[in-house]
């Protein structure tokens, strides 16, 4: 039997994602009486407002079955323990080369934004803090070059 993949995130992500679906299925009527208002103009093969409505009920079907499949993949978790980083926890760290301080939240890879102060788990620098405790120094392998970093200070979100 092949082994299920799941998506791991964190609450916050998976109530988003519920959060397009609802919003995404709240536009479809409008697209599909759209198309059925462009397919009664009668000649389809030069029907701008045909294509358009059907090229837009695709892109909005496709959607669907993409953030439906994640949902169905996701496993949501919640950090449970100050102590270690998990996906979920907030972590504040110290570039050990220039002292600098950083502060990430650990989450799912779909939800990682950099100019959100949200890293992946499976990023380089997550998955080296990952289950790592304050105090610890860890040494990230980025493709380019490899540096170590402190961690300060670990926060249930």
């Amino acid at each position: 039997m092949p082994e299920i993949y799941y998506q791991l995130m964190t609450i916050t992500d998976y109530q988003e994602i519920e959060s397009q679906i609802t919003k995404l299925k709240s536009q479809r009527p409008t697209l599909v009486a759209r198309l059925k208002a462009a397919r009664a103009l009668g000649d389809l093969s030069e029907n701008t407002e045909y294509s358009t409505a059907k090229r837009d009920l695709r892109h909005i079907d496709s959607r669907l079955r993409f953030l439906n499949k994640q949902l169905k993949y996701a496993k949501v978790i919640e950090p449970t323990d100050s102590k270690i980083v998990e996906i979920g926890t907030k972590v504040v760290l110290a570039d050990l080369s220039d002292q600098e301080e950083m502060i990430y939240q650990v989450v799912g890879r779909q939800e990682a934004d950099v100019n959100q102060g949200k890293i992946s788990y499976e990023s380089p620098l997550g998955s080296a803090i990952m289950h790592q405790s304050v105090g610890k120094i860890v040494t990230v392998n980025a493709p380019d070059f490899t540096y170590q970093v402190k961690i300060i200070k670990i926060e249930l979100v």
